[in-house]
């Protein structure tokens, strides 16, 4: 059989069970079971596809099937044009968390602290772009702090990052002049509804902190204070009806210039805010929203 032959039946198995996306899904499967990068599959559709990488490919397309993401079948996730390592014990790095990293390289910063790094994406897109910058991420999850050192090592930026185990600030020592967080935000109510993809692959902890789904922030706003510097920033991904709570837990804790930034598709997506003391930012300002 070739491999277009094989892409087309591939296509149709994932589009009868429902899968959306079928096509996309089943090109990187098989683009994975050939070894190729996916952009490079069009170039050997033509060629006859070996025992081996039919056997592959099948069994990739059955974990598909029973809803396993890509990502954890192929073990990679493009982010910020990086490619991570991704296993079932970290998060699915999302297009729209780039916001956040998009959002943190607007300014020049030289120490980073990453909570809830998970595969550690942030952290190490903020080190690629800043190539004079150090970073620390934390986990609560020994297992994705592997899976974080080893794509620091992988991408180049292991001399310049640290991780250790933590929950949010309890093992974390210094101040850093930029904290980022894409914390668990999804309420408890909300979780039954998530896509199988999502709720039955993906690790809970780092989904959910429970009930209002804000708990995380107000850990991370309570202590991001005593870890940034003065003018330090603090940036966190939210979900998109937790904007104007978020910004007021920060105001409250004496953060200031705080603003809510929103993602490709106009949703509310991260918050930005300024711990006072720098660049004559003295007092809170009321959150505002920007585009």
């Amino acid at each position: 059989m070739k491999a277009q032959a094989a892409l087309v039946l591939g296509t149709r198995r994932l589009a009868e069970a429902g899968i959306d996306g079928a096509p996309t899904d089943a090109r990187r499967l098989l683009a994975h079971a050939m070894g190729l990068a996916p952009e490079r599959l069009t170039l050997a559709l033509q060629d006859p596809l070996p025992e081996a990488q039919a056997a592959v490919f099948e069994a990739a397309l059955q974990a598909r099937l029973a809803r396993q993401p890509v990502a954890q079948i192929t073990g990679l996730r493009r982010f910020w044009g990086l490619e991570f390592r991704v296993t079932r014990a970290t998060l699915d790095p999302r297009p729209e968390t780039e916001i956040l990293v998009a959002t943190a390289l607007e300014e020049p910063f030289a120490k980073i602290l990453d909570l809830g790094t998970g595969t550690g994406c942030i952290l190490i897109s903020l080190l690629k772009g800043m190539p004079f910058a150090a970073g620390t991420g934390v986990d609560l999850s020994e297992q994705a702090l592997e899976v974080a050192r080893d794509n620091a090592a992988r991408l180049g930026v292991a001399s310049r990052a640290r991780f250790l185990a933590s929950d949010w600030f309890a093992a974390v020592q210094g101040r850093f002049d930029l904290i980022v967080s894409n914390p668990p935000y999804i309420t408890a109510a909300e979780m039954a509804a998530l896509a199988p993809e999502v709720h039955d692959w993906e690790p809970h902890l780092a989904l959910t902190p429970g009930g209002d789904g804000l708990d995380a922030y107000r850990a991370i706003a309570r202590g991001a204070g005593a870890r940034l510097m003065p003018g330090g920033r603090i940036v966190l991904e939210i979900g998109p009806t937790q904007g104007g709570e978020v910004s007021q837990m920060l105001a409250a804790e004496g953060f200031a210039q705080i603003e809510i930034r929103q993602d490709l598709d106009g949703r509310p997506r991260t918050v930005l805010a300024r711990k006072p003391g720098g660049d004559g930012c003295e007092s809170p300002e009321s959150p505002e929203n920007h585009g």
